[in-house]
């Protein structure tokens, strides 16, 4: 009997974590895996690559978790320098580019994984593709944005957007002595955080040497005779540039998806069932930034680009395809990042979340500290918590501060998934020593805090 063929569309997390998953429970005998990608590099950390610019991590080696040899070796036909043009669901085969020669060809499959990932979101805008103009997505994207600094005589930097990827770019470029102009359509920075926390942002951006502009939306990137970009264009104002770095966000790469008829969601992202699956097509799977996945706080399907869980679609996927079983429940949106010394984390819903969802809620903000006040080194955090005005059930935390504030939101994490409320969690049993935490941790404090807003609100 001739082994089954799966096809892999996309090199990174979560296609390479489904083919090597899947090879573990198949023998090439029985799966042969032929895998895509466009790029030349495959399974690597896109998250790693403004601390590559920074020049905190080299790169671009050191992200490679596994390269394309070494997944050769595993009996993975691995094509890189090849972009998939077109599915055929009907005719179960993909047609192929080499992006070198140009060549097509069609391969058939009877199993197949679309892992296509997210793109950099580009606003049609005069100049927007520019020689100077940088979206950072891949590996190549870094390298390419890394070439321009190296060759670009000028230190003046403008990143468009204030997301996660706009403040880590912002700390990039800082760190290689580039003045740094943030601009921000919105009225503070960080806008998967509730204006009051952006605000602690926002200041602490400033602080740094960081010019953050809010309210800021780009109408043009000008440029010079040359071709080259020379500043950024608002409604109010003009900032001079030699490069420019968008970080408006990214958006689910399914292009060749929608083409082929697969089902898409309000984001553009594709829809699976809860094995990955591709709802209405029993031997197709979708994983990684291309997928939308259940909000299980909302309950609700969303887009949300992240390493952390490509890796887990992967492992699904791979198990499902290689005939044993698996499920993705879903998240709860935990997501942590930092500008320079400044830590950034949230998860759950915010309070314009809270209100879509019809939710009525309390919201309480504590500061404390990283440490036992009297421990040298305790820095200040603010903490935030949204909980259910009747149920106090925990809705969402966020949490801006230094060394020891990021991390500290997997307790609330871990909360949010078993839907504790924060009465409950003031009973955890939280480690406890001077160096690590007050007596009582500041998830804890906002917890206590929490209680009392709830039965107030109830009374």
């Amino acid at each position: 009997m001739a082994a089954e063929r799966l096809v892999v569309i996309g090199g990174d997390a979560a296609g390479m974590s489904a083919a090597s998953q899947a090879r573990r429970l198949k023998g090439r005998n029985e799966l042969e895996i032929v895998a895509f990608e466009r790029g030349h590099f495959t399974s690597y950390s896109a998250c790693g690559i403004p601390y590559w610019v920074g020049g905190e991590v080299a790169g671009p080696d050191a992200l490679i978790a596994r390269t394309p040899e070494e997944h050769r070796e595993r009996d993975i036909d691995l094509r890189v320098r090849t972009e998939v043009t077109e599915i055929d669901v009907a005719g179960q085969r993909v047609r192929s580019r080499d992006v070198e020669s140009g060549a097509e060809s069609w391969t058939g499959f009877d199993k197949l994984i679309v892992a296509t990932g997210a793109r950099p979101v580009r606003p049609s805008l005069p100049g927007i593709n520019a020689p100077g103009v940088h979206g950072v997505q891949t590996l190549d994207d870094g390298q390419a944005l890394i070439d321009t600094l190296e060759k670009t005589k000028g230190r003046r930097a403008v990143v468009v957007g204030a997301g996660y990827i706009g403040v880590e770019m912002a700390e990039a470029l800082i760190r290689r002595g580039y003045d740094v102009t943030v601009l921000n359509r919105g009225e503070q920075p960080m806008a998967t955080l509730d204006p009051d926390m952006g605000r602690l942002v926002h200041d602490a951006m400033n602080g740094m040497g960081i010019t953050t502009v809010a309210g800021a939306e780009v109408t043009e990137v000008l440029t010079g005779a040359d071709g080259q970009v020379t500043a950024v264009a608002t409604k109010d104002a003009r900032y001079p540039a030699d490069v420019v770095v968008l970080g408006i966000g990214v958006e689910p790469e399914t292009a060749l998806a929608r083409a082929a008829g697969l089902p898409l969601g309000g984001s553009g992202g594709l829809v699976t069932d809860l094995s990955m699956r591709v709802r209405g097509h029993d031997n197709i799977w979708a994983g990684g930034d291309c997928v939308e996945v259940l909000d299980l706080v909302s309950g609700r399907l969303r887009h949300i680009a992240l390493g952390t869980h490509a890796n887990k679609h992967g492992q699904v996927i791979g198990s499902n395809a290689g005939g044993g079983y698996a499920t993705f429940p879903g998240v709860v949106g935990t997501a942590v990042s930092k500008v320079c010394d400044l830590e950034i984390a949230r998860t759950g819903l915010r309070e314009k979340d809270a209100r879509a969802e019809g939710l009525q809620f309390v919201t309480v903000t504590i500061e404390s500290t990283s440490r036992a006040g009297y421990y040298p080194g305790a820095s200040l955090m603010t903490v935030k918590m949204t909980a259910e005005r009747r149920t106090g059930r925990l809705l969402g935390v966020q949490i801006v501060g230094r060394e020891g504030a990021a991390k500290r939101v997997d307790v609330a994490a871990v909360a949010l998934t078993a839907r504790m409320t924060v009465d409950q969690m003031t009973a955890l049993d939280l480690g406890y020593a001077p160096p690590f935490s007050p007596v009582w941790d500041p998830v804890l404090v906002a917890a206590r805090k929490a209680v009392t807003a709830v039965r107030k609100a109830g009374a």
